[in-house]
């Protein structure tokens, strides 16, 4: 344990060395982030998709505000397939995928959404270019992704954005949240903070209707829809019911949002108090195994009880802001708790990177997720734990307030 935290330092950053020395090999030969396997090798036969490169482009960006050599360049190899070919120059906006030059007929506000989310890091980092995407993205992801009157986020257009897919969700709005608050700490803007206020309000308002579950796919109308894919529940991006690692997602964007804004409301804190208890005794070795299942019906039985690699990380994430924000000890265990069983099932020590999905006894799969695809999720489980709530990850990192407060 340090004084700055439950976590060792040291530890963690050793380990966010040894996943972005993972993966380096992403470039893909077509422009953008490749897929990657088990081992950190492109698998050509995917797609480029925006989210995956962005989210390089993100990490690498950070990486590269850390002094990790080479890491700038890759950031701008991942930057230039944003902005080359997963960008539609013609309708605007960006593909959310493209294979042997070709793309599905849609646009979508999660990859938009990490659009933002690179670009705002790649400024901080004095990335080229980075700027300029910077104000495209967020211009057009608010002309044609956001809805004035239901204070969210539409989920998908069409690919030339003539039509809107009646379909709403809140994963895409959860993303959104995160690029607002990178993007309005870059742009000082406050109305880009005041947009993820006004998210996160809907969203706690409905998860504390069904007990702190968060329902997440919606009609066109914003009616929630809880059967929905009830007959393929391990769905990588719309499961049925209540997904646990976005409890803790949740819990962890609204103190960032409570540490960004002037006078924030008390409720933000409350809220991610009771999502992450949700997600703690819902979620977390319920089915007698250690580990996080992945999802649960709304009563809080669980459904799919796969482990994945992103809601341990998230896990540790949120609790590692919670000890910061309150001091509770509580928290504090937990974080070392979860660490140990992060080191223990999922880190994988003799391929690289994090083990992305285990089954209910905590082996490796890949039903969902085949491969070790991108380092989002991990990387920022070694970072946040070692950084003040606000500002964002990037500008925090760029102001030196890595592991400030444990070597005061």
């Amino acid at each position: 344990m340090t004084a700055g935290g439950p976590l060792d330092t040291l530890t963690l950053s050793a380990e966010f060395d040894r996943l972005v020395e993972f993966g380096r090999r992403f470039p893909h030969p077509a422009g953008g982030a490749a897929w990657l396997d088990d081992r950190g090798a492109p698998d050509l036969s995917r797609p480029v998709h925006t989210w995956i490169t962005a989210r390089m482009a993100h990490v690498y960006s950070i990486a590269h505000l850390l002094g990790i050599e080479g890491a700038g360049e890759l950031a701008d190899r991942a930057l230039a397939g944003v902005s080359g070919p997963l960008r539609d120059v013609q309708a605007g906006g960006w593909y959310s995928s493209v294979l042997d030059g070709e793309s599905p007929d849609e646009k979508s506000c999660y990859a938009h959404a990490f659009v933002v989310l690179a670009a705002a890091s790649g400024s901080v980092a004095g990335r080229p270019g980075a700027d300029q995407l910077l104000t495209q993205a967020l211009q057009e992801w608010q002309e044609r992704f956001w809805d004035a009157g239901s204070s969210m986020f539409v989920d998908r257009w069409d690919r030339s954005y003539r039509t809107l897919d009646p379909y709403r969700g809140v994963n895409g709005n959860m993303h959104a949240v995160e690029a607002l608050l990178a993007a309005g700490d870059v742009t000082a803007s406050i109305e880009l903070h005041l947009h993820a206020l006004a998210i996160a309000e809907r969203v706690v308002e409905n998860a504390g209707r069904q007990g702190w579950r968060i329902p997440e796919q919606f009609d066109a109308h914003w009616q929630p829809q809880l059967e929905h894919n009830r007959d393929r529940p391990d769905d990588a991006f719309q499961p049925y019911g209540a997904t646990v690692g976005h409890a803790y997602e949740w819990a962890r964007l609204l103190l960032h949002l409570h540490a960004s804004l002037p006078s924030p409301p008390a409720w933000l804190v409350e809220a991610a108090i009771a999502l992450f208890d949700r997600g703690v005794s819902d979620g977390w070795a319920t089915d007698g195994q250690p580990g996080f299942v992945y999802t649960t019906d709304w009563n809080g039985q669980p459904v799919v009880r796969d482990r994945m690699h992103w809601v341990a990380a998230e896990a540790l994430a949120a609790g590692s802001a919670l000890h910061r924000h309150t001091g509770d000890a509580r928290y504090g265990n937990l974080c070392q708790l979860w660490w140990s069983y992060i080191e223990t099932y999922l880190i994988d020590r003799e391929a690289g990177s994090w083990h992305h999905q285990l089954n209910a006894d905590n082996r490796p799969i890949a039903t969902v997720w085949p491969g070790k695809p991108d380092l989002y999720h991990a990387v920022q489980a070694t970072l946040i734990p070692r950084l003040p709530l606000a500002p964002s990850l990037a500008s925090a990192v760029a102001a030196g307030q890595l592991d400030a407060s444990a070597q005061s």
